[in-house]
């Protein structure tokens, strides 16, 4: 059997085991497409979108290709807000407002949608062929719903325990995604104070622990990552960072080259652009505030901090723009989506054959 005849391929109807992403702020139907006609699963990050944003954009990547699709969505509890530790953190923010020229300093606020029965509406009356999940599921009805119309359901995994859960309510394909990926971890049931785990850990214990396909994720950018991960029992890979500096990548110009610049030693996990541990190139900002415990609740620190990291990257300054990265940032080029992907599948087949 083919390296690339697995679960995950027969089950998206994909040629090689591969899913771009879906990095919200960061993807674009253009991205998506070109994976998809490369032969690997194209997402769309729909988290900041409501349903009508969210159709227009996979309308569009359908438009470039008539192959698998996967939209993305966050299932974040509602934040509780925190007057004291707002005021907190407008004191913190001034300076770098200032050092911008970004006005009066933001407010805490929840600005991302929720997954409710608007999108899940919109989702089916779009038909892609995955929808995929970060931090959960969203409630047993809508999974029902997004099943029933024939959508796979895809979520993300960070310890066996959540991967479990995850099959048990309804995930088609669970994504292992361990603590070297870029952007927000994933993880959702209580932790009791363990640290994440590591790719290379994480895989074979999740996929010891369901039935379902699982992918692996979390500082693959080549492919020894790639044929590493099957080798670990992993069913394909869901690779990120190395399609950022693609010109497919709607990230400003300051975050392409920071990741092309990035030797992968440089990049730390910090709440402080979201409330949420989030993975990035370490830069003025976070190095700052990573002396900073306490932070208002995900997503409220998203709305805070935006005009500075617009401002910062309108600059053309990496000061204070989120530069989200995996640890696999070392290994990336500038190459277009399509080159990502031929390159990941040419250099599985040179690893596997050393084997």
């Amino acid at each position: 059997m083919a390296w690339h005849d697995t679960p995950l391929t027969r089950t998206l109807n994909i040629d090689f085991p591969i899913i771009q992403a879906p990095m919200a702020g960061a993807t674009t139907p253009a991205m998506a497409a070109a994976a998809a006609n490369a032969g690997a699963l194209g997402s769309l990050g729909c988290a900041m979108m409501g349903a009508e944003a969210m159709a227009e954009e996979l309308r569009a990547a359908q438009a470039g290709t008539n192959r698998s699709l996967n939209v993305n969505f966050f299932v974040h509890d509602r934040p509780v807000p925190d007057e004291d530790l707002n005021a907190e953190v407008a004191a913190r923010l001034a300076p770098w407002y200032d050092r911008f020229g970004a006005g009066v300093v933001k407010a805490p606020a929840d600005a991302i949608p929720m997954f409710d029965e608007a999108l899940c509406e919109a989702v089916i009356a779009c038909g892609p062929t995955v929808a995929s999940f970060h931090f959960g599921l969203p409630e047993a009805a809508l999974v029902d719903r997004l099943k029933a119309a024939g959508i796979l359901i895809l979520s993300s995994a960070t310890s066996a325990a959540e991967a479990r859960w995850l099959e048990d309510h309804g995930a088609d394909i669970i994504v292992a995604q361990g603590a070297e990926a870029g952007g927000h971890n994933g993880w959702f049931l209580p932790r009791r104070g363990a640290d994440l785990t590591g790719t290379m850990a994480l895989v074979p214990r999740v996929v010891d622990a369901v039935s379902v396909p699982v992918v692996a994720a979390g500082g693959i950018a080549d492919g020894r990552g790639v044929a590493a991960a099957l080798m670990l029992g992993a069913a394909g890979v869901q690779v990120g960072t190395a399609f950022l500096a693609t010109p497919e990548c709607s990230s400003p110009e300051v975050h392409k080259q920071a990741v092309i610049n990035a030797t992968g030693d440089d990049t730390m996990a910090t709440r402080a652009y979201s409330g949420r541990l989030a993975r990035g190139v370490a830069n003025d900002f976070s190095r700052e505030m990573a002396s900073h415990a306490d932070w208002p609740d995900f997503p409220l620190m998203n709305a805070a901090t935006g005009p500075i990291r617009a401002a910062s990257a309108k600059a053309g300054l990496p000061d204070a723009v989120a530069l989200w990265s995996g640890q696999g940032a070392g290994l990336v080029r500038a190459e277009t989506t399509s080159q990502v992907v031929a390159r990941l599948v040419a250099e599985t087949e040179a690893a596997l054959a050393r084997v």
